[in-house]
């Protein structure tokens, strides 16, 4: 695998961690982001393994509900709601404009996430959910999460904390609506699932939503997986996001009339990605994992692998997994 798709596949992992905030990372924000901020939290939501880009939407939201003229009656700034002094220790230059400025999302974003990393680190050790003292260290700072064992009892931080991880938690919504929408965690379960079955040979028509099986003959090359235990491409899938509790036909083409189409440019982990020249026609499927990467099994006399997304010339569409929706090819 390359850099980026181990450091997304330890994302996923992370995300999975100990509290539901946590499994509802940056794959889409189930937080409603206005558009001129959303790259810079999802870019900065990644600083640290104990951050993800929904938490920090959460917060921003909590905070300010994005509005970077923000000032609060205790004086905390802009759309983070940084106290002048922590920004004068903690603010950065987010733009590389040579300027720190609390008002402008471009340095306050990015500072945000440093700050929460940096107290994330301060409060390691506290007993407890290590995101909720996260959280609370950065409304009530660190000493008082370290001196209160976990959450302080004071009347607001229990509250915040609540509050920030509810809205981090909820269900990614799907474009364009009609069926049931995937969690985060779903999706975790089906990028891992599929990841621990790289090195699996490819196997014309193997895989079911149990696992790997004998295929059965024959690829339209003459190829037989009927003396191979594995996964061709959909059979990968299927079993995949059968582990999620999302149940799918078992060829591409099906696959495709069963997901929610998504545009290219916002495409995200867990999304399918599709080949072929018309919907009936669709030959190929992989799983996206992010950075211009899929999972998926491609072809006979190779095995299930990390491959670029272009790998094939005649790239179809995205769609996302919904479960128990169906449209006809």
């Amino acid at each position: 695998m390359g850099a980026t798709v181990v450091v997304i596949v330890g994302a996923l992992v992370q995300a999975a961690g100990e509290t539901p905030a946590g499994k509802a990372i940056g794959l889409g924000l189930s937080v409603s982001v206005p558009e001129q901020y959303r790259r810079l939290v999802e870019q900065a939501g990644t600083t640290c393994p104990e951050l993800n880009p929904n938490v920090l939407a959460a917060l921003l939201q909590t905070e300010s509900e994005f509005r970077p003229d923000r000032t609060s009656p205790a004086g905390a700034q802009g759309i983070a709601q940084f106290m002048p002094s922590t920004w004068e220790t903690d603010g950065i230059d987010g733009n590389g404009d040579g300027k720190r400025d609390v008002w402008d999302p471009e340095d306050a974003i990015p500072s945000s996430a440093k700050y929460l990393c940096k107290v994330a680190r301060d409060v390691k050790d506290v007993p407890g959910d290590k995101q909720s003292n996260m959280l609370a260290a950065y409304n009530a700072g660190p000493y008082a999460v370290i001196k209160a064992g976990g959450v302080p009892v004071n009347g607001e931080t229990e509250g915040y904390v609540k509050s920030i991880n509810a809205l981090a938690s909820k269900p990614v919504p799907v474009s364009g609506g009609g069926g049931q929408a995937m969690t985060m965690e779903q999706v975790v379960t089906a990028v891992n699932a599929a990841n621990d079955q790289v090195g699996m040979p490819y196997s014309w028509g193997g895989g079911d939503a149990t696992g790997p099986t004998t295929g059965s003959c024959c690829s339209p090359n003459g190829s037989s997986g009927g003396n191979i235990v594995g996964f061709d491409c959909s059979g990968l899938v299927l079993y995949a996001y059968a582990k999620a509790g999302i149940f799918l036909p078992r060829t591409a083409a099906e696959q495709y009339a069963a997901s929610e189409p998504v545009n290219r440019n916002e495409m995200r982990p867990g999304d399918l990605i599709f080949f072929g020249s018309t919907p009936e026609g669709i030959h190929h499927v992989g799983i996206y994992v992010g950075g211009g990467r899929m999972i998926e099994a491609p072809r006979p006399g190779t095995n299930v692998r990390y491959g670029p997304i272009d790998s094939m010339p005649d790239f179809y569409g995205v769609g996302r997994p919904i479960a128990q929706q169906k449209k006809e090819i």
